[in-house]
């Protein structure tokens, strides 16, 4: 079914650009207006240079706009958008965009082009982009739309409906109505449900609901996140310090937020950005080699404590079999308590400490350890007919799963403390630490019982 809608798909792009190549404007804004706004927005994506300036002499700045809140802010390419637009097409295009959207375009681009965009737009436009672009990155304010519903607490509902309709085709969710004091500060909150079900006579402060549940301005976008999460709401007011409602956010940014936080977790756990899957080769390599050049010198040290013991080795040869079994054990447990870690970060529970957190990851290193010792020690003892040597393999695995563990856990906590991004703590750090530290426990150990397994 799927590779069927695809095909039908490609079909339609290629229809599509017959139609933009043929100059056939007419039946072309036919076709184009079948499709959805993200079906727009795709169809643009896979446009060329030239066939863009085609597609902008085709629609209007308004139109244009109506796509482009659809298309990830993210894109390299938007700058390059914006400049071969005429510079009042653009700026009219990003007027007729959420203006939350539109400010994350222009955070793409120079002051200067900025500037010249702003000064294209009608007044109030051009204010609240202005006042959006001060506020810092990953904050609600950066996040947040100025294109909500706001009434009075002292007008009946019938005027409420005649505002709500007035305002309805700026507004970017019309669910919830939001109610202001004389001092504009948030008083309230109605659904579009009390608006329509109760009399329209009634005065909106009698029916409105005085608890309401908003963020600062200056609030963390996942702490945001996780409210909305919490409370399931579509939208969520933003307010300043003294409690005037300056916009709000919602659960389509909030999306958009989760999935920026999910993919920053996953490249931390990685080492790399795994968003840029198409990047070029060249470009990959350079991002990819500071980490693992610095994680090569720290695979060095590991190196360089086994020829430490290199005594040792060639006197019982037979541990440097298992070598890699410890280290990759002890990897793969210290990764699991590092994404546990940095999920706990991301979703804190308030009532777990950082210490408690850390001597629950002990205890699950301790029964993990323990059990997969006991195996293994009975494994090599059965394997090799000595179960003194499956006591050391066990003894050590069961010693390094522990300390990789504690690690796993203690360093993003610690780093969180430290005012830097847990994530930063990345899988293959994790476990090339996580070798270091096991082969120190494995030949620790191995030195205090090589004469018994020795024959």
């Amino acid at each position: 079914m799927a590779d069927i809608e695809n095909q039908v798909w490609v079909t339609q792009l290629r229809h599509l650009k017959r139609l933009l190549a043929a100059e056939d404007s007419a039946a072309f804004r036919t076709a184009f207006f079948e499709l959805h706004n993200w079906e727009q927005s795709q169809f643009f994506l896979s446009l060329n240079r030239s066939e863009r300036l085609a597609l902008y002499d085709v629609l209007t700045a308004s139109e244009v706009g109506n796509f482009f809140d659809d298309i990830d802010d993210d894109d390299e390419e938007m700058p390059e958008y914006l400049a071969e637009m005429r510079p009042e097409f653009a700026a009219s295009m990003l007027t007729e965009m959420y203006t939350d959207n539109a400010v994350d375009i222009l955070e793409h681009l120079d002051q200067p082009t900025i500037n010249r965009l702003l000064a294209q737009m009608p007044h109030q436009p051009a204010l609240d982009m202005r006042s959006l672009l001060h506020y810092d990155d990953e904050t609600a304010g950066a996040i947040m739309t100025t294109e909500y519903i706001a009434i009075a607490a002292n007008q009946t509902l019938a005027s409420a409906m005649y505002a709500l309709r007035e305002k309805a085709d700026d507004a970017e969710l019309i669910y919830y109505v939001y109610v202001l004091d004389n001092a504009k500060h948030l008083a309230g909150i109605i659904s579009l449900r009390d608006l329509i079900v109760n009399d329209q006579e009634t005065m909106v402060q009698t029916i409105m609901n005085e608890r309401v549940i908003s963020v600062q301005v200056t609030d963390d976008q996942e702490s945001v996140a996780q409210t909305i999460r919490d409370y399931n709401f579509f939208a969520i007011p933003v307010t300043d310090d003294e409690n005037h409602l300056l916009g709000i956010i919602t659960v389509d940014d909030i999306i958009d937020v989760i999935d920026e936080e999910a993919v920053s977790d996953y490249s931390g756990l990685a080492g790399v950005d795994v968003e840029d899957t198409t990047e070029n080769p060249l470009k990959a390599a350079a991002k990819r080699l500071p980490w693992l050049v610095t994680l090569l010198f720290l695979g060095m040290s590991t190196a360089s404590l086994i020829n430490h013991y290199e005594s040792l080795v060639s006197e019982a040869s037979i541990l440097a079999v298992f070598i890699s079994l410890i280290t990759g054990t002890a990897g793969n447990a210290g990764t699991q308590s590092l994404a546990i870690a940095v999920r706990r970060l991301a979703f804190p529970d308030q009532e777990r400490t950082f210490l408690r957190s850390l001597f629950s990851e002990m205890v699950t290193g301790l029964v993990t350890g323990l059990v997969t010792g006991i195996a293994v020690t009975l494994v090599v003892g059965f394997w090799k007919h000595s179960f003194i040597l499956g006591f050391v393999i066990g003894l050590a695995m069961c010693c390094a799963i522990i300390v990789a563990n504690l690690a796993g856990s203690f360093i993003p906590g610690l780093m969180a403390r430290l005012g830097f991004d847990p994530a930063v703590a990345s899988g293959p750090f994790i476990s090339t630490l996580s070798d270091l530290t096991s082969v120190l426990i494995y030949f620790s150990i191995a030195q205090y019982f090589v004469a018994s397994f020795i024959h």
